[in-house]
């Protein structure tokens, strides 16, 4: 069939008939086929098939169908393609370029190596989870990491549940049910907007009692909020933001002297959590669970995947008899953790043990103690290969910048880093045009085999290096030929 002529002059491709589309018995049949039968199997590849062609009758009726469309080449492409995507997993993994080493929305903290060989380890064989391999007996999943806990915090007794939030419920809930909890009016903490204390505390089952205002908190509150129905006297860590000027608090050393002569527990949530001093690093300080409970805190709850660098898990340390309440209460079931978690946590904890090593081996401590000069040097050896792969529509240079812990641990300190920063065109004559351009581009990087996160701000993209380690350079810069923009 001749091609056609438009009335502007040009030949249009002929069109193709429903009668062109191929039979799925036809296609399957092909040999050019087979590898995707033996990668995909014959009934991931039907459905797909038999999608793609329902496709192809509906562009026919609508007088949309070229005959390239029903080439066969053409036709395995497009399933190879659309089977490759449909099998893609949806948790990736990424490369994070924010500048936030503890990212919520990125998973946290990075384990150790030790962390994942035992990970691995529990994935592929059976495991002594509740299994005592001394007695032969049932055993006590806690009991995993109870001892090397309890050695590094002080603690007479742990156990182990699935965040920090569920920790403090549970604790709450156990000690302080139909009765009354004082916490600090200052301390009434809201995190990820989701985590609330007075919506927990009502959760619990507990009645809080609010004392103090906002800035300033005396013993005196506490003590003439004590009443018959008290179950306990309740620190929170403000971890994700500081009041500062005219301020004052109650250190739990005070609580603990005030609450002696009543019996009540002081019960600290301390967030994110820590267990080393991390100003020999160089970092800002942050009371350690062990100093927390010298002070006198009779339980302490914390992150396992935040400062502490490990899986996501809540930890309550403290008095023995305490725990063996929680332990006994039916919700402890259903906030318990599985093998996985306990087989990544006790690595960490045992790292340590070692904290002549701890920055070195622990991932997060390494990236958090990253030197500038460091990043400053991957950020100039990085900046031709994403220069050459975006052309010349935008510049990229190696600038300052600071990163951030997060995750609500120290959100108000800053860490001096280094990245590469990319402009749309003349960004200072661009308007919305380049902020289109600085989208497209964010999208673009999103959408590579790894994607790269970074973050838009001050009209430029930010690619904050920090969180990029050394042996992923290769496979960072190699996907960025493939950058489509």
């Amino acid at each position: 069939m001749a091609a056609a002529i438009t009335p502007a002059g040009t030949a249009a491709t002929s069109a193709a008939s429903a009668s062109d589309i191929p039979s799925v018995d036809r296609v399957l049949n092909l040999a050019d086929i087979k590898p995707l039968l033996a990668l995909y199997g014959r009934t991931q590849l039907t459905t797909a098939l038999r999608k793609h062609l329902d496709k192809l009758r509906a562009d026919a009726l609508a007088g949309k169908l070229i005959p390239a469309d029903v080439d066969d080449s053409q036709l395995i492409a497009i399933l190879e393609k659309q089977l490759a995507a449909a099998s893609r997993l949806h948790l990736r993994a990424l490369f994070n370029l924010t500048g936030t080493v503890l990212h919520t929305n990125l998973g946290r903290a990075l384990l150790p190596d030790e962390a994942v060989q035992a990970v691995v380890s529990a994935l592929t064989s059976p495991a002594n989870l509740e299994f005592d391999l001394e007695t032969g007996g049932r055993g006590d999943r806690d009991s995993l990491v109870e001892d090397v806990l309890c050695e590094l915090t002080g603690a007479e007794a742990a156990t182990v549940v699935n965040n920090n939030a569920a920790a403090v419920l549970l604790m709450l809930n156990a000690l302080a049910q139909r009765k009354e909890v004082i916490v600090s009016r200052g301390e009434l903490v809201e995190i990820g907007g989701a985590f609330r204390i007075p919506d927990i505390m009502q959760r619990a089952g507990a009645k809080l009692v609010e004392i103090g205002t906002t800035n300033r908190t005396h013993p005196a509150d506490y003590a003439n909020a004590i009443a018959a129905r008290t179950a306990m006297l309740m620190k929170v860590h403000c971890s994700n933001y500081a009041i500062s000027g005219f301020t004052r608090s109650v250190e739990v050393s005070t609580l603990a002297e005030l609450v002696r002569p009543h019996g009540l527990p002081v019960t600290v949530d301390l967030g994110s959590g820590t267990l080393v001093d991390l100003t020999q690093w160089g970092l800002p300080g942050e009371t350690t669970v062990r100093e927390t409970i010298r002070q006198g805190a009779d339980l302490v709850t914390f992150s396992g995947d935040k400062l502490l660098g490990g899986p996501q898990a809540g930890l309550i340390v403290g008095r023995a008899d305490l725990i063996q309440r929680i332990k006994k209460n039916p919700l402890k079931r259903a906030l318990r953790v599985g093998k996985l978690t306990l087989a990544a946590l006790e690595p960490v904890l045992r790292l340590y043990l070692a904290p002549e090593f701890l920055a070195e081996r622990l991932t997060t401590l390494r990236l958090l103690t990253r030197s500038q000069p460091s990043i400053k040097a991957q950020a100039e050896r990085l900046l031709p290969t994403l220069q050459n792969a975006l052309g010349t529509h935008y510049t990229v240079s190696a600038e300052a910048m600071f990163s951030q812990i997060g995750s609500g641990a120290l959100p108000v300190d800053q860490l001096p880093s280094h990245g590469l920063v990319v402009r749309a065109g003349n960004a200072a004559n661009g308007g919305k045009r380049h902020g289109r351009a600085l989208d497209k581009l964010e999208k673009a990087l999103r959408q590579l085999p790894r994607p790269v996160i970074g973050r838009i701000a001050n009209d430029a993209l930010w690619l904050d290096c920090r969180c990029l380690e050394q042996h992923d350079e290769a496979l960072f810069s190699t996907q960025l030929q493939g950058l489509s923009i």
